[in-house]
């Protein structure tokens, strides 16, 4: 069986010996070359041709998010970020994932630690995973100023009176989310629920960077709290994101979906259940089919369901699962997604107090 081969990027040299000796163990996977720095690596990936490349963040000479915009340019191959947890690396860590790296993803802490096993063998499982992903050459996606929408505006939506969005995503979500929620108007007229498979630690710090980048109010969800127009509710971390049909936030530690928690079906059959026909969920890219069978809800509710399209996902998992299941109202790459949202504006259900 061909082994996964790996580069690894660190500017520490005790972080890239334990790497290393986490990835070896696994007889599925082979350390080809190592990096201390962002250049270095840029140069190591023109000759290695690695099959993934796990980058550090903060390092000297080159960064990690400069890196991994000059690999994705020069030399593109799949990018886990791999960084210690504290808010300025998880913050340079999503701007590399807007870059072009997959997904980001914490250092396996103390190895004397009860759960270090767990958590070199989840590095290793997400390595050889992320590894499978086509990535293309291209550059990192700009954000749109404030309120800007692009200029494509397609009428998929005309008519509904939606009064929710909720959102499913993974692989490749976080650059997603945050391209729509850059686009998205102040004045957006409908809560936003979001469900996006994250590394633990993550997911905080995942809120506050797109807070920072939209003009909507992005938070982590609230037990019990009401649902407010403009504001963009992410699911926190080992649990389920949901409303109630009084259409209050609902958080579960209800059993895993699919291997997730949160997952997007009970938050979609949830919002099915609470808004029946003023409904829209957006499923976007991801491996695996997250989400797929709570867009059922959604249809038979008859809310209306958009798919990204296999154009712009990074990964086409359950988008495509998705449309081949026939659950899909509209197939949109990702700026029509962005239009699409944003005509909500002039067509979403006037009541803003989200009464039936």
């Amino acid at each position: 069986m061909k082994k996964v081969r790996v580069l690894v990027v660190d500017d520490s040299a005790t972080s890239r010996l334990l790497l290393v000796a986490i990835l070896r163990a696994d007889p599925e996977i082979e350390v080809v070359g190592q990096a201390a720095d962002g250049l270095e690596a840029v140069d190591l990936v023109k000759r290695l041709q690695p099959d993934i490349v796990t980058m550090d963040v903060q390092m000297p000479k080159l960064d990690g998010f400069a890196a991994t915009k000059r690999i994705m340019v020069e030399s593109p191959t799949p990018i886990l970020i791999t960084t210690g947890i504290d808010p300025r690396a998880v913050s340079v860590s999503l701007e590399a994932v807007r870059a072009g790296a997959l997904a980001v993803h914490p250092k396996p802490g103390d190895p004397r630690a009860p759960a270090f096993d767990e958590e070199a063998r989840e590095l290793a499982r997400q390595v050889k995973a992320m590894s499978r992903v086509k990535v293309v050459r291209h550059l990192a996606m700009e954000p749109h100023r404030h309120g800007a929408v692009p200029s494509s505006k397609p009428a998929a939506l005309q008519g509904v009176a939606a009064q929710v969005v909720a959102i499913a995503a993974s692989t490749g979500g976080p650059a997603a989310l945050h391209l729509i929620l850059t686009a998205l108007p102040a004045d957006f007229p409908v809560p936003i629920l979001v469900v996006q498979h994250i590394s633990r630690g993550f997911t905080a710090g995942f809120a506050s960077w797109l807070d920072q980048a939209s003009p909507l109010r992005v938070k982590l969800a609230e037990e019990g709290e009401e649902l407010r127009p403009g504001t963009v509710y992410i699911a926190r971390e080992d649990r389920h994101l949901g409303v109630d049909l009084s259409r209050k936030i609902r958080l579960s530690i209800a059993p895993e979906v699919g291997g997730f928690r949160p997952s997007g079906t009970p938050l979609f059959e949830s919002v099915a259940a609470a808004f029946t026909r003023h409904a829209v969920a957006v499923i976007l890219t991801g491996m695996g089919r997250d989400g797929v069978d709570g867009l059922r809800a959604i249809r038979k509710a008859g809310g209306r369901t958009i798919a990204e399209s296999e154009a712009t996902a990074v990964v086409y998992g359950m988008p495509g699962a998705a449309v081949e299941a026939g659950l899909a109202d509209f197939v949109l790459p990702l700026d029509q997604v962005c239009a699409t949202l944003a005509g909500l504006v002039e067509t979403a259900d006037p009541r803003r107090e989200l009464t039936r």
